[in-house]
């Protein structure tokens, strides 16, 4: 995408030179690698990126990295016996670690909207509803978008077999936790569910393939496959099953990777067993893609010459009493997707907006939080107002809904993106803002890179689940109390996610009074 490449090469300060679009790529890849490698001083993607007063809070503690993988090898040395005893030390260790796992999910999803497109706002359907019992279902699922993209690109070519194959509707591709993500926000492709129930997708009969790549992935569906007839193909070389097809994907072979995962997935449908289908009808509409792009081209419709300006006046004056990202995992140690459904409805009821990714978005997307027809269901007046305004400016004749899907849980950045924009908009440090994010079902190692780096990057973050820190009192004090001083951020813990909505709603309130806002 030409415009992506040209807005992300002039942030990095990369003039076209007039040598054509390869020279731009080709330069854009050295500040990557760099950003990945360097070891001394501070890395410039980062200081390109993040407000100038957050920078310098980050620079006094002495945690901003000069590159990702020299951090992680420090902290995998720091931890090893013998070396850092000190918590405190660990705590600023652990910060800027955190802060690497920002900067290469930023790289990421750039590179990805350069590569894949950038994604713009677009309908679909959301729960185990969207299989359809008379095609060949192929469910997507992990987090690598080349496979997932590269499956789409030859579904046309299968459609004719799998009509052959006595499927009548041809093929169905679905998606699965944030493999599932990209494909919805970028294409439309329904996402049958996120990560914590995948097994109750094998569990209608009624999928062919289960295709997966990495991360979030039960090696329980080996043995759920085989007894519902279902091919379940691992395509990277770190992640096998005992058990599963392996199909290597190839990025420099992808079209032919992608056809040998749907020939054995036409062909595993021979093999169904139609007294074994069972598809829940429950589906929910869907709309998805809210970039940072997308939600500045809806605002600038509201105001031509200064976008940004319309949702700062929204929460100037109260209609957006305050905004939360929602993100993180599934948890077994809470019902699935509960804490996110009941801190959306009171919040939303409180007129505060609400950013979701990953497994969280696909909690919403199943709930109907990201239909428009949720706004009059769960927004308070002022918020419904708003989205309708909103909506209207946008062309839809229908509010925008209460939640807005940024991506898959690696997509993070993007919100953090919209907040910097604020932030350096209003001339202000992002710990200001009345904006909190919150993971109400961490679960995994990334879900603790991202929640630190979103506190260390100025928003208080709640965690839903209780992190195993309390054994140490003054690691517990320190980040829920102590950092506050140093950073304007903490972490809320709140397992009960009707207290953890008072204490969301009361930062939220103190970072109004804190601007001097009602």
């Amino acid at each position: 995408e030409e415009g992506k490449l040209a807005s992300v090469a002039k942030e990095l300060g990369l003039k076209q030179n007039g040598k054509g679009t390869k020279d731009v790529i080709g330069r854009l890849i050295a500040k990557a690698r760099d950003a990945y490698t360097g070891s001394h001083g501070e890395s410039e993607w980062l200081l390109r990126t993040i407000p100038a007063p957050r920078l310098e809070k980050l620079r006094k503690l002495r945690v901003l990295p000069a590159g990702i993988d020299p951090v992680i090898r420090e902290t995998m040395h720091r931890t090893h016996m013998g070396v850092d005893a000190d918590p405190l030390n660990l705590l600023l260790g652990s910060i800027k670690c955190s802060i690497s796992d920002f900067l290469g999910m930023d790289i990421a999803s750039n590179l990805s909207d350069i590569i894949l497109g950038t994604p713009v706002p677009t309908f679909s359907e959301a729960n185990l509803g969207v299989l359809d019992a008379d095609a060949v279902n192929v469910a997507v699922h992990g987090h690598n978008p080349l496979i997932s993209e590269s499956i789409l690109q030859v579904v046309p070519e299968f459609e004719k077999k799998a009509k052959e194959a006595g499927a009548p509707n041809g093929m169905n591709i679905v998606g699965i936790c944030c493999t599932g993500n990209e494909v919805l926000m970028r294409h439309g492709i329904p996402l049958a569910t996120n990560a914590s129930s995948q097994e109750l997708a094998i569990l209608t009969g009624a999928i062919e393939a289960m295709v997966v790549d990495v991360q979030c992935i039960m090696p329980s569906l080996s043995n759920l496959c085989e007894c519902f007839r279902t091919e379940l193909i691992t395509t990277m070389s770190i992640a096998k099953i005992p058990g599963a097809q392996h199909v290597e994907f190839d990025p420099a072979n992808a079209k032919a990777s992608a056809r040998k995962i749907l020939e054995l997935a036409v062909g595993r449908f021979k093999e169904r067993d139609p007294k074994r289908v069972d598809i829940p009808g429950m589906k929910s509409e869907t709309m998805v893609g809210f970039t940072p792009e997308a939600v500045l081209s809806i605002l600038e419709k509201v105001n031509p010459d200064d976008p940004l300006q319309a949702l700062i006046e929204k929460i100037a004056g109260g209609d957006i009493y305050g905004i939360v990202l929602f993100a993180g995992c599934n948890n077994y140690r809470v019902t699935q997707d509960s804490s996110f459904v009941t801190l959306a409805e009171k919040l939303a009821a409180d007129n505060v907006l609400m950013l979701a990714t990953g497994c969280a978005a696909g909690a919403f997307a199943k709930r109907g939080f990201l239909s428009p027809d949720a706004t009059a269901d769960i927004c308070g007046d002022k918020l419904r107002k708003t989205l309708e305004a909103l909506g209207n400016a946008a062309g839809l004749d229908r509010p925008l809904p209460p939640v807005w899907h940024m991506g898959s849980c690696v997509d993070n950045s993007r919100a953090a993106r919209l907040v910097f924009a604020i932030a350096n908009k209003l001339g202000v440090d992002v710990d200001m803002l009345p904006v909190v994010a919150s993971a109400p079902e961490a679960m995994t190692e990334k879900a603790v890179a991202i929640g630190t780096w979103a506190m260390a990057l100025g928003l208080t973050t709640h965690l839903g689940v209780t992190p195993p820190i309390l054994g140490g009192k003054v690691v517990t004090k320190v980040l829920t109390e102590t950092v506050k001083e140093l950073l304007g951020a903490c972490f809320i813990v709140e397992t009960d996610p009707a207290f953890a909505y008072e204490k969301i709603k009361e930062t939220l309130t103190e970072k109004r009074i804190g601007l001097g806002l009602k």
